[in-house]
């Protein structure tokens, strides 16, 4: 896309899958990885520096039969981004979850909250 930085990370071994971040060109914007424990098959994440800050920005894709072992690196990677300001964007397939009551019966929504 003209005028937009593209990171992104393809599924690698498997047939499609992608996460795509755009960000405008005017935007200074550097793609960073997380620590092993957090680093997600299909997320991809990037600082935003804004005058004399930083802004981290996520997207992630979960599938919704994800591995017990890739939802533990969701769960990581949230954890880890979340203690500096940041932007988590994505679809999360958590379809259990009644969002007006933040509630759910099911354990992977429930960690998820």
């Amino acid at each position: 896309m003209t005028g937009y930085v593209m990171f992104r990370k393809d599924r690698l071994g498997r047939r499609g899958g992608v996460v795509i971040l755009c960000i405008k060109e005017s935007i200074q914007a550097y793609e960073i990885k997380l620590e092993k424990e957090a680093e997600c098959e299909e997320a991809v994440w990037c600082n935003i520096v804004t005058g004399n800050s930083t802004l981290t920005v996520g997207l992630v894709y979960r599938s919704p039969n994800i591995s017990m072992e890739e939802n533990e690196k969701i769960h990581n990677a949230i954890k880890e981004v979340s203690k500096r300001d940041c932007i988590i964007m994505g679809d999360f397939n958590h379809g259990h979850i009644q969002w007006t009551s933040l509630q759910s019966t099911v354990r992977e929504d429930q960690e998820f909250f």
